[in-house]
């Protein structure tokens, strides 16, 4: 499940619903890491717009924190952006000293249609998904076992687990590890969301395929639903209660939540009571998604039940019991590494356990964020102000940003609307000179942790990176952002710790061996360099290069033919024919096989499954391609000795030029890798 403010990431988005021609294999593989007070009414009467809030930072009166103010707020803010961005319904709940302030809904939860009426959401009612959310219960589960000392946070968990964990490195994966997306793993996309009706086995969904640690752990926050998953999983067999049973009695009952569920499909009470999903309010509504590692992103419930989630992880009574003793949930909710594995990294925005870092204004916040395909969720809570807030949409809406804009519009607004800062940002520490010095460092290509390096599908990582490049001397300009569609400053305000100018949001570099190997940019997300014959300025012209000389060969082969046919001219020579056939099969083989790759990749970004057999024979095209270049070779050299013309040695050395380039991208981005798991 997604769980930032990304474009799109999985439990999963899928990639753009049309993708449009081009360099056709960069263009289709867009990924989207992707995945996610009582009785107020569900249509409430709209109040006028409020004021805007005030600059980042800013010092500023705080509103008053009741449900008069919060309801005029959220009445003057929501009705209006979803008109404006097309999603269909919405569902927030806040919290604040020991009560659920208030809980309200907005459009609907079924748009209706020409036979049936739309129906309003009701927050009381209305189940929505939280997708990635879900993590902060699992998080829960897992913290009850180590309270009750069944579970250690710091012990290897092969020796909890009834299988073997394939690793790369000889350091123990640790629970600390798993809950602060630092146990090293790439990310996973197969089975992540699948059809209404698919039956999940956590169980077997972790044994199978399971994917490549890629980092050493503890030292590369890279976020990951197996991570997640496999903590869960902990949960089920230390417990000996199936995962979903244990939730639903050891968290969700005692916290009063008895609107919410990860079962899946739900049981009927539930499942009439389940909001639609959409993609926007125009469409069609979508079918209940079935999350294929349900710790990681299945928990379905209503806001009024998030709120209380809120209140006990605020350590209020909720129920019969708390869930958690006040030193385990203080400890659950503050940073879990240090230095010791991170180093600098650690002086940016860190994990707890199971919450990401997310304060604002000078206040402590912790919180998580979840998008399934049609849902898209955040929960933040203020440990020191005792309050919270939870929101929950159940369509995209008509922009790709629309979601993640307006989830954070109502997570910043209430911040700077309720709990401002209380005196203005500080100022940097650190002189021009060094700062100039770290800039130039840091200047270059940068992809996210959270991919995949291992196989075909490390191609995806192609699309989303940033660019970082030094202006002013001393100042970093990010493009994009990180976690935005949008460039923006970054200075340097400690060292190799810089924020944005004019807003909030803080980074922290790391330099290994007088170069930058990482920068954290958010807690579980981790941008590093990209290697010189990765880059996009090189791979990009080489497949779109090769590709289009591939595909002009092919064109003109029948064309040339067909002219010399009708004007009688003589055929080429028989000499260097067997070179020739060779070099147009891997021609054709290799144009077969980008083909391939580009559909198997649109596909499994729409979190479809490719059959393993479609993607060996895919493999065996690009093969054949790569080998051509052998007899393309020859054809080249035949054509030079034999002095046929400047015209057939141009096409004969671009053929071969081609087919290398093909082939280089092939071994580079691994479209040969034995494994094919994604």
């Amino acid at each position: 499940m997604s769980s930032r403010h990304a474009p799109r990431p999985p439990a999963a988005r899928s990639a753009p619903r049309r993708i449009r021609s081009g360099a056709a294999l960069v263009a289709a593989i867009t990924i989207v890491f992707a995945v996610a007070g009582c009785g107020m009414s569900s249509q409430p009467r709209p109040a006028p717009p409020v004021a805007a809030p005030p600059a980042p930072g800013a010092p500023n009166d705080p509103a008053a924190l009741d449900a008069r103010d919060v309801n005029a707020w959220l009445d003057g803010l929501l009705p209006a952006a979803l008109q404006r961005t097309g999603i269909a319904g919405a569902a927030v709940a806040v919290v604040d000293d020991g009560e659920i302030l208030t809980a309200r809904g907005y459009g609907h939860a079924d748009t209706g249609d020409g036979d049936i009426d739309a129906v309003p959401v009701d927050p009381d009612r209305h189940l929505f998904r939280v997708g990635s959310v879900s993590k902060l219960v699992t998080a829960t589960a897992v913290m009850q076992l180590v309270q009750r000392g069944d579970l250690d946070l710091d012990r290897n968990i092969e020796d909890y687990l009834d299988f073997t964990l394939p690793r790369r490195y000889e350091q123990p994966i640790t629970l600390r590890h798993l809950l602060t997306h630092t146990a090293g793993f790439e990310e996973r996309i197969a089975g992540l969301i699948g059809a209404e009706g698919t039956r999940v086995d956590l169980r077997k969904t972790l044994v199978t395929d399971p994917p490549e640690q890629i980092y050493q752990p503890g030292t590369v926050p890279a976020y990951s639903n197996y991570g997640n998953a496999l903590a869960g999983y902990l949960v089920e067999h230390v417990s000996g209660t199936p995962f979903e049973e244990y939730v639903a009695t050891n968290v969700l009952a005692r916290a009063g939540m008895t609107s919410s569920s990860f079962a899946q499909p739900l049981p009927a009470p539930l499942a009439e009571r389940m909001s639609n999903g959409y993609d926007n309010a125009a469409a069609p509504a979508g079918p209940f998604e079935i999350v294929g590692a349900p710790p990681a992103g299945a928990l379905s419930a209503t806001a009024t039940d998030m709120a209380r989630f809120m209140l006990a992880q605020l350590g209020e009574a909720v129920g019969d019991e708390p869930l958690l003793d006040r030193p385990t949930r203080e400890l659950m909710q503050r940073p879990a590494l240090d230095a010791t594995s991170l180093g600098t990294l650690a002086d940016g925005p860190r994990m707890a356990l199971g919450f990401f870092d997310e304060s604002r204004n000078g206040r402590r916040i912790v919180g998580h964020g979840g998008d399934t395909i049609y849902f898209h969720s955040h929960l933040q809570i203020y440990p020191d102000e005792r309050a919270g807030i939870f929101i929950s949409l159940n369509s995209s809406g008509n922009g790709q940003m629309d979601s993640v804009k307006l989830r954070q519009a109502v997570l910043d607004g209430f911040a700077d609307r309720y709990f401002p800062a209380r005196s203005g940002p500080t100022t940097g520490s650190v002189d021009p000179a060094t700062s100039a010095e770290h800039a130039a460092l840091a200047a270059g290509t940068y992809e996210t942790s959270r991919g995949i390096r291992s196989n075909f599908l490390t191609v995806t990582g192609l699309v989303g990176r940033t660019e970082i490049s030094v202006v002013d001397d001393n100042r970093l300009l990010f493009q994009p952002a990180p976690l935005s569609d949008a460039p923006a400053h970054y200075e340097e305000i400690a060292p190799w710790v810089w924020r944005e100018v004019g807003g909030q949001r803080t980074v922290a570099m790391r330099v290994t061996d007088g170069s930058v190997d990482a920068i954290v940019v958010d807690p579980a997300f981790t941008l590093l360099p990209v290697e010189p014959a990765r880059s996009s300025a090189t791979a990009v012209p080489v497949i779109a290069g090769s590709a289009i000389v591939l595909l002009f060969a092919i064109l003109a082969w029948p064309i040339a033919a067909i002219v010399r046919r009708r004007l009688g001219l003589p055929g080429r020579d028989r000499a260097g024919r067997t070179a020739r056939i060779l070099s147009r099969v891997a021609v054709g083989a290799t144009v077969l096989a980008l083909l391939g790759w580009v559909l198997s990749v649109i596909t499994i970004m729409g979190l479809q499954d490719v059959p393993g057999a479609v993607l060996r024979t895919v493999q065996v095209l690009q093969l054949i391609g790569l080998l051509g270049v052998l007899p393309a070779a020859v054809a080249l050299v035949d054509d030079v000795r034999r002095r046929v013309g400047w015209s057939r040695v141009v096409g004969s050395g671009l053929i071969l030029l081609a087919l290398a380039g093909a082939g280089w991208f092939a071994v580079e981005f691994k479209l040969l890798a034995t494994s094919i798991s994604y």
